[in-house]
């Protein structure tokens, strides 16, 4: 499994799904703000780095995933259309 280096705080779990690897698991908002108080980014930058260079980044299939929190109301509106 691999793991995200420096986000170690931001580690959550393990995800699992069928036919797949285990995963680590990192909550994409404490990611930020690690990326925010350790390398001194404002938010928009650290959103930014996060998405390109983090989330972005396919290492094979025990890729990292990153969750995003929030309410099963508020996912179920996002995604009902």
């Amino acid at each position: 499994m691999k793991v995200a280096d420096g986000f170690e705080e931001a580690f959550v779990g393990i995800g699992m799904k069928a036919a797949s690897e285990d995963v680590a698991v990192y909550d994409y908002d404490t990611c930020a703000s690690v990326l925010i108080s350790r390398d001194g980014m404002s938010p928009e930058e650290a959103y930014e780095y996060l998405d390109f260079n983090v989330v972005g980044a396919y290492v094979g299939p025990d890729t990292p995933m990153f969750l995003h929190k929030q309410s099963y109301d508020e996912t179920m509106e996002q995604y009902s259309s």
